[in-house]
């Protein structure tokens, strides 16, 4: 058995945090980031890692940095083994990584070492990438280029978007994270250092990166609607209104349309709204105006009609 203290803060760390809570070994406490002012009021609200926390009775820090002996004391007092990190939300300096005698180990949402970085399954999707899984890695000093203890790969295919891969990333690495540590705990677990070829950086979604430029191929527009769903929203604009594009597709054996300009709308086929690209045609199945709810195709165009309108 393990004494483990556990990092991270989203919701992307609750299932490797809630399997831990149900393992053998003994959590002795979880990090997580200071409370976050949220909503139209402002008020501090505490991230689903601390409200998970909670329920299950652990102690909680949440430092703002990791770098005073203050802020160091909670993971001095756990006394753990090891540090178990998922989507912390800070670097940790040499003085923790070195502090539990088994080191720290991350859960990280890619194939390392392609896409190390902020936003792997967002960059993953847009790319095209055809697989993609979870990394569990023994931390370093540097962005996510630790050795890697274990990987578990997940096809991708035209319809996976950024919101379910991150769902079922999260719950494979949660898994993934137990055998490990029964590995860990055996000593018999084999740290690989990472090749030096394949590497590749996620940045950091900027929200601008969400306009639709209807030059693009509809494939292209497609992997942009799919990563960036659930945050930030593929958009473009409609009568000078932002329209938020929740879910689309490129319409198969719909070939260009040689007559269209890119965004010119074609229509609504098979309850699909069908936009012009600059190279084939993208079939919107969900999509949304400023301060509305997301609606079918049908539905919006049954209040909205389209006839002649180009998105811009």
């Amino acid at each position: 058995m393990l004494r483990i203290a556990f990092a991270g803060t989203p919701e992307f760390a609750v299932p490797a945090l809630r399997t831990l809570a149900s393992s053998r070994h003994q959590l002795v406490g979880v990090l997580t980031q200071p409370d976050r002012a949220a909503g139209r009021g402002r008020k501090l609200k505490a991230g689903p890692v601390k409200l998970l926390a909670e329920q299950l009775g652990l102690p909680i820090a949440q430092p703002a940095r990791l770098k005073s002996e203050q802020e160091l004391e909670p993971l001095r007092h756990w006394s753990s083994d090891l540090l178990v990190v998922v989507a912390y939300g800070l670097l940790l300096p040499p003085s923790v990584l070195t502090l539990p005698p088994l080191g720290c180990l991350n859960i990280h949402a890619s194939l390392l070492p392609r896409w190390r970085g902020a936003a792997p399954i967002q960059r993953a999707v847009l790319a095209g990438d055809r697989e993609s899984g979870v990394t569990i890695m023994q931390m370093d000093a540097g962005l996510d280029t630790g050795a890697v203890l274990a990987q578990r790969r997940v096809p991708l295919d035209d319809r996976a978007d950024a919101r379910q891969l991150h769902a079922s990333l999260a719950e494979l690495g949660a898994a993934l994270l137990l055998d490990t540590l029964e590995a860990v705990a055996a000593g018999l677990a084999h740290a690989a250092p990472q090749p030096d070829r394949g590497v590749s950086y996620a940045a950091k979604i900027d929200k601008a990166e969400a306009r639709i430029d209807w030059r693009r191929s509809a494939e292209a527009i497609s992997r942009q609607v799919r990563a960036f769903n659930a945050w930030p929203v593929a958009e473009t604009r409609w009568q000078e209104q932002q329209l938020r594009i929740g879910e689309a597709r490129a319409a198969a054996n719909a070939g260009s349309a040689p007559q269209a300009v890119p965004g010119q709308v074609l229509g609504l086929f098979d309850d699909a709204l069908r936009v012009a690209c600059g190279e084939g045609v993208l079939a919107v199945t969900r999509l949304q105006l400023a301060g509305r709810r997301m609606l079918t195709a049908a539905e919006f165009v049954s209040g909205s009609p389209l006839d002649g309108a180009r998105f811009t």
